[in-house]
């Protein structure tokens, strides 16, 4: 090693933990069964992490000093991880990989093909690319590259969590259970990755050139979020998300009378108790009426003025307020899973779709014999 000695800081602790500890997630979410595609996906953007972080781990006890010949080892393939990260939210939420996938993966690949053949040159040569043109000319193209795909990809992940949220707003009456919480930390955690990097290549052009110790809090931050998406991802790992039925209509424009049918549909509905049924969805519903699922979204939508999970939801709201109206002293959490919610927090959102205030004011409302009497109507579900 020609005299230089290794030496393990805090810095190279944090990391090389870090990158045992993405490691032993990746393995652990990629052998759920449940969400199988989406798990290995993950498992894939947490063995690319740990990658990113490894020139970080083994530069700062100086490996590249002891060992020149590792430069441009092609360690860290930053431009994987923006396409990954969409992967795994598309395949959570449509059970499959995104069309021509091995496309959204090309930049990677040509990053990974440049890094093999830089890392075969002489020594010589290699330390004279690395520090003149790298530098100066492709270097700067990979971080522009990066921060565009990182922005790229977090609005086409955002358009399909919008899409996730409507469709299953059509479909299931226990939609809250999937759309929201954790779909969105992914692409919270994405847009994180972008802001970090954004801040700390500004910091590069503006200062002229950020050192290896001035990059510490970049990789410490993305060791952070790595972790974070490996133990929640673990966590979330077997939790299936339902793939949305297509609802496409089979009726004309000069079709029946939506709104009388509807109302067959309501009362139906209403005279089964079906909508106590938590996991309750339009295709379990359309089979039970007799029907299809385009008609019945249509009949829906067109008929009540909502999707079926606002209509579903609104009955089990009424539900309650009955139970209320009669004086029923049951803890209103109680009331509202018998009724056939599934959540606290969809049960608060329903009920004050459905009247206007919260439950508890509600309650208050009737033993005080001074509250306004309810809308007549469903309110119209956003979006």
């Amino acid at each position: 090693m020609d005299g230089v000695q290794l030496h393990f800081g805090w810095r190279v602790a944090l990391l090389g933990l870090a990158s045992v500890q993405l490691l032993t997630l990746a393995v652990a979410v990629s052998r759920q069964d449940a969400n199988r595609t989406a798990n290995r996906v993950l498992a894939a953007v947490l063995i690319v992490l740990t990658g990113v972080l490894t020139p970080y781990s083994i530069g700062f006890a100086g490996a590249y000093d002891a060992w020149r010949w590792l430069t441009f080892a092609p360690f860290a393939l930053t431009l994987a991880l923006p396409p990954l990260l969409f992967g795994y939210t598309h395949a959570l939420v449509r059970g499959r990989l995104p069309d021509r996938f091995g496309l959204h993966l090309a930049p990677a690949a040509l990053q990974l093909v440049y890094f093999l053949v830089c890392f075969a040159l002489p020594l010589d040569a290699k330390w004279d690319w690395y520090t003149g043109g790298h530098a100066r000319f492709v270097n700067p193209v990979f971080e522009v590259a990066l921060l565009v795909s990182l922005g790229v990809y977090a609005a086409l992940s955002l358009r399909r969590l919008g899409d996730y949220r409507r469709d299953l707003a059509e479909a299931r009456s226990d939609d809250d259970r999937f759309a929201a919480a954790w779909l969105s930390r992914v692409i919270v955690a994405l847009v994180a990755v972008l802001g970090i990097y954004t801040a700390f290549t500004v910091w590069d052009w503006i200062s002229g050139g950020i050192d290896y110790f001035q990059e510490t809090g970049l990789y410490l931050s993305l060791a952070g979020i790595g972790l974070y998406l490996g133990v929640e991802g673990w966590r979330h790992a077997a939790l299936r998300f339902p793939v949305p039925v297509p609802t496409a209509a089979t009726e004309t424009a000069a079709g029946p009378d939506w709104v009388a049918v509807a109302a067959d549909v309501d009362a139906r509905v209403r005279e089964a108790g079906w909508a106590r049924e938590p996991d309750l969805s339009l295709p379990v519903l359309a089979r039970r009426l007799a029907t299809n699922t385009g008609r019945l979204s249509r009949t829906i939508n067109q008929g009540l003025g909502v999707n079926f999970s606002a209509w579903i939801n609104g009955l089990r709201a009424e539900a309650v307020a009955t139970a209320l109206d009669e004086g029923s002293g049951e803890d209103l959490l109680t009331l509202a899973f018998d009724a056939g919610f599934s959540s606290k927090a969809s049960f608060n959102r329903a009920f004050h779709a459905r009247y206007g205030v919260a439950p508890s004011r509600y309650r208050r409302g009737v033993s005080d014999h001074d509250f306004p009497a309810s809308g007549a109507e469903l309110r119209r579900a956003p979006g």
